[in-house]
């Protein structure tokens, strides 16, 4: 059986159509297909109920990844957030390609295409999963929207003059009230992204847990939450709230919350699988990818198979983390 590969990239990085075609030549030359999806984001499909509008996942429905190896992405996360939509309904593996900047979803970098392509021709890869969130949309007792999230479901304002009222509930018990920004509910994958720049912990993608991180929360009772990972999480926008709030998926879906709608987030039964080709522990990931100062450090020597250099050599810290904000994860 012909092997085949789905190619996804970023719509507009200049480098990307000269990389992608020698990427596909040279799986070529051993017989591997590669099947590249359109580059154009499409148009969000809108949706309204009761004048609520939902816009749906931008993913075309004929892209479809049954049958291929692998979800292949060339750009930064938000580019590989979008080869997760596409990868996680056929259960394919994701292997990331950093062309942005942090690129911590990334297994590896664009100079490094040469011996992915060998990795991939060799099977030499290993696979894990990645906690994924089931998230509802309701009104008055009526389903608005499903959807899902890799990194995290954010509840927001949309209107910037004052704060959103919105109570939180855990398990079916009421946990406190905040005028607010916004909260959001995260997977460990997505701890270092939306929720690390509100001010949440960094979790270990092989713990299980869910994460709540209140955004500038006017209240003592403020700080970020790790909970059990079958915990059902609940969002409502207070009906008195003098402002409407807007529901984001990973920053690419999106779902307006007049007063009175609710979230409710929990554990989803299917993960995304993530294409791994180096073995070294999340702690150098860390290192690498937020350039931690580890000078002076005198541990013990541990050689780990590896597409990059674990420790960078001083180079600038890093801007901003994964997914600041949903509109700066186009990636």
């Amino acid at each position: 059986m012909t092997r085949r590969i789905m190619l996804v990239t970023h719509p507009s990085r200049p480098e990307v159509p000269d990389l992608a075609d020698a990427f596909a030549e040279r799986l070529a030359a051993h017989g591997i297909e590669v099947e590249a999806v359109p580059e154009a984001e499409p148009t969000h499909e809108v949706v309204k109920v009761d004048g609520v509008v939902a816009h749906k996942s931008p993913v075309p429905p004929h892209v479809d990844a049954t049958g291929c190896e692998l979800v292949v992405v060339f750009g930064g996360d938000g580019t590989i957030l979008r080869g997760a939509e596409i990868a996680r309904p056929a259960g394919t593996p994701l292997l990331g390609v950093n062309m942005g900047r942090v690129g911590f979803l990334a297994e590896a970098e664009k100079e490094d295409v040469d011996s992915i392509v060998e990795r991939i021709v060799a099977r030499d890869y290993h696979v894990e999963e990645r906690m994924t969130l089931e998230v509802e949309v309701l009104h008055d007792g009526e389903v608005l929207a499903q959807n899902w999230a890799l990194n995290e479901a954010s509840v927001e304002k949309s209107a910037r003059e004052r704060m959103l009222e919105v109570a939180v509930e855990v398990d079916g018990r009421p946990l406190s009230t905040w005028g607010c920004d916004g909260v959001v509910m995260a997977t460990p994958t997505g701890s270092t992204a939306y929720a690390f720049s509100g001010g949440g912990p960094v979790v270990w993608p092989d713990v299980e847990a869910l994460l709540l991180v209140p955004i500038s929360a006017h209240a003592l009772f403020a700080r970020p939450l790790v909970l059990g990972p079958d915990t059902r999480l609940a969002v409502e926008v207070v009906p008195q709230s003098y402002v409407t709030g807007v529901m984001w998926c990973d920053g690419r879906r999106t779902v307006e919350l007049p007063p009175g709608a609710r979230v409710e987030v929990r554990r989803s039964a299917t993960p995304v699988l993530l294409a791994r080709l180096s073995t070294e522990p999340f702690t150098d990931r860390l290192v690498a990818k937020f350039a931690l100062p580890v000078t002076g450090w005198r541990g013990p020597a541990v050689a780990h198979h590896q597409t990059t250099p674990a420790v960078p050599d001083a180079p600038d810290p890093p801007a901003t983390s994964q997914v600041p904000t949903p509109l700066e994860s186009a990636g």
